[in-house]
């Protein structure tokens, strides 16, 4: 069980912590701890990372910025969240990670205006036994996927956040709708392709 609660967190790093990710390099540490023979999930890395688009976005998954919009300011990303666990499908561990990433953004061109995009991810991860389940030793099999943010753009997907900058509202909802992105007591909704509506107003950064 210990084994198996390092290496999720292990992946959480590497999708949504690693340095060079941010910057809008290929994860390639978090993707070696996938199941490499889980095609539905191999199939929507590959056209996600390659082609972004309406169902198939990589920041389900990942915490990318283009580096020539948008820099990140300082060194430490602040995180809040919690991992569960319980008992799989054939003995497998099953293990839940829902957490909020805040990742303070200025102008790629310089300025002193910084930007919080904020992240709440839950992705749910089943640890299999090989001998039962077609799957690589130390390799996760993902389960469910869901992603709510604030500040990291609207629009179509383009395989990164992006905030905007210039002092107004950063992400607008036509209706009004407000959201407290820090507030962790509702579950989140969606799941798989797309929940990631980052249009609404946040009430606080």
């Amino acid at each position: 069980m210990a084994r198996a609660l390092t290496r999720t967190r292990d992946f959480l790093a590497a999708s949504s912590l690693d340095p060079a990710v941010l910057r809008g390099a290929r994860p390639e540490k978090a993707i070696a701890l996938m199941n490499p023979h889980q095609k539905d999930v191999t199939d929507f890395v590959a056209t996600a990372l390659s082609t972004p688009g309406e169902g198939h976005d990589p920041l389900m998954l990942f915490s990318r910025f283009d580096p020539a919009q948008a820099r990140l300011v300082g060194d430490e990303v602040r995180t809040r969240g919690r991992l569960s666990y319980r008992e799989g499908k054939l003995g497998a561990l099953e293990v839940t990670a829902d957490v909020t990433y805040v990742y303070p953004v200025a102008p790629a061109g310089g300025g002193n205006e910084v930007v919080r995009v904020i992240v709440r991810r839950e992705t749910v991860v089943s640890w299999d036994d090989p001998a039962k389940v077609v799957t690589e030793e130390g390799t996760l099999t993902l389960l469910s996927y869901k992603l709510d943010m604030t500040n990291g753009g609207c629009g179509e997907p383009t395989g990164h956040f992006r905030p905007e900058f210039g002092g107004g509202a950063v992400d607008t909802d036509p209706d009004g709708r407000k959201v407290d992105p820090y507030d962790r007591t509702a579950p989140l909704g969606g799941n798989g392709g797309g929940s990631g509506d980052g249009c609404a107003t946040a009430t606080r950064s």
